[in-house]
């Protein structure tokens, strides 16, 4: 009995999850604001660490795949629940017959989904235009799906203080995802930046997540390919819990 009840309680709270994540799709996805930070900005970030590289474009291609899903897979949330803050919407979800882990769960999921979609540009773009090769596709399936797992989660994890404006959090966001651009080997390889900032490099999911995608593309890599796979599981699952506790504090 308690097997059943158990997954019934997992169908239906996987559900709830979904309903979550597919409200924010139809809702949010072509909202200004989030095709801006999740396209627009790295790609102008793509250019400006382009221009006046003795390099082909192509070989720039993995980073901004990184740096694409690092800004999209992180912005549904914090525009979705502030808003949803303000109409009080959210206080209602927090109120429905379902636990606080599906709704973080569903929240990140949008945030999971759009990133995945928008990194396709980038990865078309450069097997088209620029004829890059993927030497692995699978190590380039799971950095991507780890990466934007884990940058979908910490989306949420942000969006979890008590504000109704989303530039709040973008900016709190902005502070630590910016930083991560340039200590993580996106554009400026690891073994290429002073000692202090490799140190700082551990320290990032980035890091581990555009390994495993530059990896894939064939360039050398900074660390085993599944150290990098740990390291990302281990982000998701701290950033998940942190998101779950912060999500109970400020809704008691």
């Amino acid at each position: 009995m308690n097997a059943g009840f158990d997954r019934k309680q997992l169908a239906a709270e996987a559900v709830a999850a979904w309903a979550i994540a597919k409200k924010n799709m139809i809702i949010y996805y072509l909202k200004p604001n989030i095709i801006i930070a999740g396209l627009l900005f790295p790609l102008f970030m793509f250019l400006a660490f382009a221009a006046g590289k003795n390099v082909p474009l192509g070989a720039l291609i993995p980073g901004l795949i990184s740096v694409t899903i690092l800004f999209s897979s992180s912005s549904i949330e914090p525009v979705s629940i502030p808003i949803e803050r303000r109409t009080k919407t959210f206080e209602r979800l927090l109120s429905a017959p379902v636990s606080l882990h599906a709704i973080v769960v569903g929240e990140s999921l949008s945030g999971f989904l759009y990133s995945l979609g928008i990194a396709l540009v980038p990865l078309t773009v450069g097997i088209v235009a620029f004829g890059d090769t993927i030497s692995s596709p699978i190590m380039l399936m799971g950095g991507m799906l780890l990466s934007a797992l884990c940058f979908s989660t910490m989306g949420t994890l942000f969006a979890a203080y008590p504000t109704e404006s989303p530039g709040d959090i973008m900016s709190m966001l902005n502070l630590v995802r910016l930083p991560l651009i340039f200590v993580s080997g996106t554009f400026i390889p690891l073994d290429a930046m002073p000692p202090i900032g490799t140190a700082i490099a551990y320290f990032s999911p980035l890091t581990y997540g555009n390994d495993l995608i530059q990896s894939a593309y064939g360039h050398p890599a900074s660390f085993n390919p599944l150290a990098d796979v740990a390291m990302l599981v281990i982000f998701f699952v701290i950033f998940q819990l942190i998101a779950n506790r912060l999500y109970a504090h400020f809704n008691d």
